[in-house]
């Protein structure tokens, strides 16, 4: 059963739909990739959907062998692009990601709190910790999982000690009697821990207005019990329904061992949308659009999915069940049961295995289709308590992105699952209004 009234739902403002070979599109707009007007054209049709919000995700270190085809991990620095959307948007949430392995807490309340105030309490902060990116900030190997997951606890502890050193209530600006500020109700965060002193108080003033909401990204045991402590939101990996049913399961878990809701941690999958008039229309986007995964890339995929290596097969052999059982472990297990039950239901030889768009899986939950079937299945997925809403990562041309914003979501408000206007203008409040 789900946990919430209504879907919450946020775009991503990395350009998904043009990875790959969306790009090479005459009408892509890839030429503007590092300007502002880039991401307020997003952000600004986001906001007129009613999106909860928008969400730049982030990387610490630039994978350059991909760069060759595609632009991937490069892009603007996350908050300095939401800051610029502060007035080109009204109501939309503004949800940047920073990494608390190679930030300091500090620097990081600061910019939070200073982009809560620009935005009038539209800020959210999406808490990661990174998998790489160590040699950019001096060191000479990353942290282990769990050092790295202790370091963003006590992170998130100190920059909310330091937003409650300077409380909105101290900041009186009483031009008649000439007060600006009660210093008594100003106080040192006077932060002591293993990875952090700082004493405080923070230079700027808390927002006399809704918290900043938390997102967090890790599916290790770490990071699920991290979000269960902290998090509003959960940006996940969740490619089957299955896998998101198991995953809400355990943020459910997390939440009440941590004392709080389990209804108050919201399950967030990526959702990668191929969207066409005709279900044929979105398969051929989605293959054209992968067209240059050669065929020792898809064995690697297979590979790392099943445990099995198809390299050395012949192309007509078909692939059974029984093939699988002396796979290895898979280290993707959501993209390995879709595979296994693909290959359950179909007879599928090696050379077909390998051109169906279940092979080429991104690492989200993908829908290769029409309106229609988005509707259905988000519905599908939504009633059975498997999500609390997503992230949308349309794929493969602007299409998709056009097709997401002005015909799912007005159907999924016109079938009562999603708002038709906002309520509220922080993103607290549309947070709290499902």
């Amino acid at each position: 059963m789900r946990l919430r009234n209504k879907l919450c739902i946020g775009m991503s403002l990395a350009p998904t739909w043009l990875s790959n070979e969306g790009w090479r599109a005459e009408d892509s707009g890839i030429e503007g990739l590092y300007s502002a007007d880039f991401a307020v054209d997003i952000a600004r049709r986001a906001e007129a959907a009613h999106m909860d919000f928008v969400f730049r995700p982030d990387a610490s270190a630039l994978p350059v062998p991909v760069l060759e085809q595609s632009f991937g991990f490069s892009s603007l620095d996350p908050t300095l692009l939401l800051a610029a959307l502060v007035r080109e948007t009204s109501k939309i949430g503004l949800v940047t990601t920073i990494s608390t392995t190679f930030s300091h807490p500090y620097t990081i309340a600061r910019q939070m709190m200073s982009l809560h105030w620009m935005s009038r309490g539209r800020a959210g902060w999406n808490v990661v910790t990174a998998l790489q990116g160590n040699q950019n900030f001096g060191l000479s190997e990353m942290p282990s999982s769990a050092e790295r997951y202790e370091r963003a606890e006590e992170f998130v502890a100190a920059a909310q000690s330091l937003w409650a050193s300077f409380p909105a209530e101290a900041l009186l600006v009483d031009k008649a009697m000439g007060r600006y500020a009660d210093t008594d109700l100003i106080k040192p965060a006077n932060h002591e821990g293993r990875n952090f002193r700082i004493a405080g108080p923070l230079n700027i003033p808390r927002f006399p207005g809704p918290r900043i909401p938390l997102m967090q990204a890790g599916a290790s045991a770490g990071g699920v019990a991290l979000a269960g402590k902290i998090a509003d939101m959960v940006f996940a990996q969740t490619l089957d329904m299955t896998t998101a049913l198991q995953t809400r399961q355990r943020l459910s878990d997390a939440a009440q061992a941590a004392g709080r809701d389990p209804a108050s941690v919201r399950l967030l999958p990526g959702l990668s949308l191929y969207l066409g008039d005709t279900r044929a229309e979105a398969r051929e986007l989605f293959l054209a659009n992968h067209q240059r995964v050669d065929r020792a890339q898809r064995i690697d995929r297979i590979r790392a999915a099943l445990g099995i290596d198809l390299a050395d097969w012949p192309s007509d052999r078909p692939v059974t069940p029984a093939d699988l059982q002396d796979g290895e472990t898979a280290r993707n297990s959501g993209h390995g049961i879709i595979l296994r039950d693909l290959i359950a239901r179909e007879a599928l030889t090696v050379d077909q295995l390998l051109e169906r768009p279940e092979t080429l899986a991104s690492v989200h939950w993908q829908i290769i289709g029409t309106v229609d079937d988005a509707v259905s299945t988000i519905s599908q997925w939504f009633n059975a308590g498997a999500i609390d809403g997503f992230v949308a990562v349309p794929g493969g041309s602007p299409r998709s992105l056009d097709l997401a914003l002005e015909q799912l979501l007005p159907r999924l408000a016109e079938a009562g699952l999603f708002r038709a206007a906002y309520s509220g203008e922080t993103l607290a409040a549309h947070l709290d209004e499902a």
